[in-house]
């Protein structure tokens, strides 16, 4: 008998089967993959193993022991902890409150002042300890949740429940916040608490993660488990083709050269400070432009810049004319759209419905004589983006928060589609969904392309820049270190360009 232990484990929604008799083992001392779609039932089963939702049927054994889990905190006290892709953090608190915040099992295992609490020099004093047993640098312990980037918020969240030392640890798309070298740092974690002899659970749409991390890998595809297998006996294809009932080709699309000379956004000495330092570039008319490199060196700042979000020292030209951007209405004027960094939180109003969130961005358009909307206008170009999408939905009444994170993101492309846009502004466009939506969003991107809409596509995923873009730029300390197009846009180059180190000679190296 495995040390963890499911069998059977059924659950429906309204008549609607989210889960089929399912089984799932894994044991102490291994990174365990569960891959699936989204929609495959791996967030159902999850939340089943963590006390969220209860089971229609079936059993969880831990260590030979079944156990009964009605609620999160049965979870914790059985030795079960969860990291979310959704934050579940207190802006308004610093770091260290929110570590030990409703932390019971840390709190209980430590000394305590005479008044049975934990004191604020004893919490983060616990906190330094914490960061240095799993080497997090660069976070303020006194820092409010509020300012600090969203990695460090996903790191926070890690810290949190590491600090409950759990048996078993589930991280559901945990690194799809974090940049690329604070996604290695999880990577080695996961491996080092497996050395430590804790089941880790590691849920990702990301492959080159699961190759990196995992030993033994599980598929889930329409609620039921499809297959069960070693890292080290299976390829991507195999596993892709698992999860969709289907092999699939093509996940990348063709790139087509660019041939247009047609300059449609100029960038003139941008600066911001140390965080940008004369940027200069031209994206042409049809081009998948990359924006690539470690994290905090200056890729968010050019994006939010563009939209904005920053003022900045510099010229910015469109068409070849000069343009003033003090604000996100100024670019959606110009036809200057952002996919932002947290759809949650950036891009939807989450408890509005599809249609309410497409419409929003079009109210000019919809109003007849400047102040009555056109009902009908609006459901046209709801329902003609939604098919465009391939938005999967009920209706257009359905709310935002009850979608899968891939369909909130084809929501947040839709409405921006919906303007028109001259210029796209991608911020890590893919965090957090399934392979399958992303062959779509990347199919779509090269579309928007052949139709000479300019793309600057700024990934924390290399695979994606190699495979996506026409030209990518590699960012180092505030600066583009490195522009890579044709035979020299490799992965390689890209990292080592990323470091500040020579790349091949081949590489086009920019004077700083």
């Amino acid at each position: 008998m495995s040390d963890l232990e499911i069998r059977g484990i059924s659950k429906s929604y309204n008549g609607v089967q989210a889960l089929q008799n399912v089984d799932f083992s894994a044991n102490c001392g291994e990174v365990h993959a569960l891959l699936g779609e989204n929609g495959a039932g791996k967030s159902t089963f999850i939340k089943i193993l963590s006390g969220a939702i209860q089971a229609d049927s079936g059993t969880i054994s831990l260590f030979g022991r079944q156990m009964r889990i009605k609620t999160p905190n049965d979870a914790i006290n059985s030795g079960i902890s969860t990291v979310y892709q959704e934050l579940s953090l207190i802006p308004d608190l610093n770091v260290t409150a929110n570590i030990f915040t409703n932390n019971n099992i840390f709190v209980n295992k430590n000394p305590k002042t005479c008044f049975g609490t934990l004191g604020k020099r004893e919490l983060r004093d616990c906190t330094y300890d914490l960061f240095e047993k799993y080497k997090v640098n660069g976070i303020d312990p006194n820092a409010l949740i509020r300012d600090i980037s969203l990695a460090n918020r996903q790191t926070i969240e890690i810290l949190k429940i590491l600090a409950r030392d759990p048996k078993v640890i589930i991280l559901d798309e945990a690194t799809s916040a974090l940049s690329e070298n604070n996604v290695q740092w999880l990577l080695d974690i996961a491996k080092l608490l497996a050395k430590q002899g804790k089941i880790v659970i590691f849920i990702s749409h990301r492959m080159s993660e699961i190759r990196n991390a995992c030993d033994r890998i599980t598929v889930f595809r329409n609620g039921r488990n499809v297959g069960e297998m070693q890292m080290a006996e299976t390829n991507t294809d195999e596993l892709v083709s698992l999860m969709l009932g289907r092999r699939i080709t093509g996940y990348f699309p063709e790139k087509k050269s660019v041939e247009s000379t047609e300059v449609v956004l100029e960038i003139t000495n941008m600066s911001m400070g140390q965080k940008l330092q004369d940027i200069n570039l031209k994206l042409y008319s049809g081009e998948v432009m990359g924006i690539g490199g470690l994290a905090g060196q200056g890729q968010a700042e050019i994006l939010l810049a563009l939209y904005g979000i920053y003022k900045t020292e510099g010229e910015v030209k469109l068409h070849g004319k000069k343009i003033n951007i003090k604000s996100p209405h100024d670019c959606i004027c110009h036809g200057i759209a952002l996919v932002p960094e947290d759809r949650a939180t950036q891009g939807l109003i989450m408890p509005f419905s599809i249609g309410y969130n497409i419409s929003l961005i079009l109210l000019r358009r919809l109003a007849k004589w400047g102040c009555i909307l056109s009902r009908k206008r609006e459901s046209d170009i709801v329902s003609e983006f939604m098919d465009k999408l391939k938005v999967k939905a009920d209706n257009a009444e359905t709310l935002a928060m009850n979608l899968s994170g891939g369909n909130q993101q084809k929501v947040v492309l839709a409405k921006l589609l919906a303007i028109k846009p001259k210029v796209m502004l991608l911020y890590d466009i893919t965090r957090g969904i399934d392979v399958g939506t992303k062959k779509e969003i990347f199919g779509l991107i090269r579309e928007l392309a052949t139709k000479e809409t300019a793309i600057l596509f700024y990934s924390t995923d290399v695979e994606e820049l190699v495979n996506v873009c026409d030209r990518v730029i590699v960012m180092h300390d505030g600066k583009i270190g490195a522009e890579l197009d044709n035979g020299d846009l490799t992965k390689e180059n890209i990292l080592l360009a990323s470091i500040g180190e020579g790349i091949d000679d081949k590489a086009s190296i920019l004077e700083s």
